[in-house]
């Protein structure tokens, strides 16, 4: 096999600027991410013209082995940021990844509150997608409601003579 030569590049790059090991991430290969992560000369941490890891690519597509395989390694950085600002665990949020969402959630590194270049979190990517139980998810200790832009959040409960906060009218649409 190619991979057992020494005089392959397994960091070698496509005319996509892709890795070897990004390109097995995208496609869910999990034999294929395993035999390039028990090599020593693979960068598991390579990003592609986007800024995307294979940890952000494989949490896009939902594939929870390849995540998890990729989160066994101390040298993943759970917090690094595509073009647009965005991490593994906002994409995964947004495409409605639970278990994945789960697994970066059991990192202590993961950082729940960082924003895109738009200024959207995880969190808000979950709301605007219908991803209930990831909401809940990423809300579970950590005693955070999100505030709505009256500063009052989804979970409060205003005066009912009060017509202007309505629930209709609290609501911020993203």
């Amino acid at each position: 096999m190619l991979l057992e030569r020494n005089d392959i590049n397994p960091n070698a790059r496509d005319v996509d600027d892709q890795v070897p090991l990004f390109i097995a991430a995208r496609k869910g290969r999990e034999g294929v991410v395993r035999m390039l992560l028990e090599r020593n000369d693979v960068n598991p941490i390579t990003a592609d013209e986007h800024g995307q890891t294979p940890l952000f690519i494989a949490a896009r597509g939902g594939h929870e082995r390849v995540v998890k395989m990729l989160l066994e390694r101390v040298d993943i950085n759970t917090n690094t940021v595509d073009e647009y600002g965005q991490t593994p665990l906002f994409i995964a949020a947004r495409k409605g990844h639970e278990e994945v969402v789960r697994m970066l959630l059991e990192r202590v590194d993961v950082d729940t509150d960082m924003a895109d270049f738009a200024g959207e979190t995880a969190l808000s990517q979950a709301l605007n997608c219908g991803h209930h139980d990831i909401v809940k998810l990423l809300s579970e200790d950590r005693n955070f409601t999100p505030p709505l832009d009256n500063g009052l959040t989804a979970l409060s409960s205003p005066e009912p003579s009060d017509p202007d906060q309505h629930p209709s009218k609290r609501l911020r649409v993203f």
